[in-house]
């Protein structure tokens, strides 16, 4: 009895070529909500103020209005999600809905994948892309699950993402192959 007809081969690898992964933080909306509520805010002052109280004090308003609110639109919504794609050359790994700012890691620089159960926006000073001397570098847009790469150079790198328990799987999949296939 055969395990596969004639015309069929068993499949090399059964895992895909490509892994893709992404977190969403939905509370993210709120700061960017309020960040539009400035830039309208100012479009207000500059449309219905009566500039005869003083132009510099109504520009500077306006102006500030302006600055604060875009800083803090465009600096929640680059965090509301970050998606992950894996595939046999690279970790990928892109923010918002731009996808800026974005990380390229090489695999060839990866050297081990680790799980972390609970990743916490505490742990890296806040939300967003983070630096720690002490623990490297992150991209945190929730609290919960996350892979960690540890880098050739000793390094880590920590993003939070869904299932990623099935990343650091696929990571080390293509790890193993790729020791093993070097010569």
């Amino acid at each position: 009895m055969r395990d596969h007809p004639r015309n069929e081969r068993p499949p090399a690898d059964p895992v895909p070529d490509t892994w893709t992964g992404r977190a969403t933080n939905r509370i993210q909306w709120l700061p960017a909500a309020a960040g539009a509520a400035c830039v309208a805010l100012a479009v207000e002052l500059a449309v219905a103020s009566p500039w005869t109280s003083g132009v510099a004090a109504l520009l500077m308003a306006v102006v500030g209005c302006v600055a604060a609110g875009l800083l803090v639109l465009f600096g929640t919504l680059a965090f509301v999600h970050v998606e992950i794609t894996v595939d046999h050359q690279a970790l990928e790994v892109r923010c918002g809905h731009m996808g800026v700012p974005r990380r390229r890691i090489p695999l060839d620089h990866v050297v081990g994948a680790e799980f972390a159960p609970s990743v916490t926006p505490r742990q890296w000073g806040g939300w967003g892309y983070r630096w720690r001397p002490e623990m490297g570098t992150a991209v945190v847009v929730r609290r919960g699950e996350g892979l960690v790469l540890t880098l050739g150079d000793g390094r880590s790198f920590t993003v939070t993402v869904d299932d990623a328990e099935a990343a650091v799987r696929f990571i080390r999949h293509r790890l193993h192959r790729h020791h093993h296939t070097v010569p």
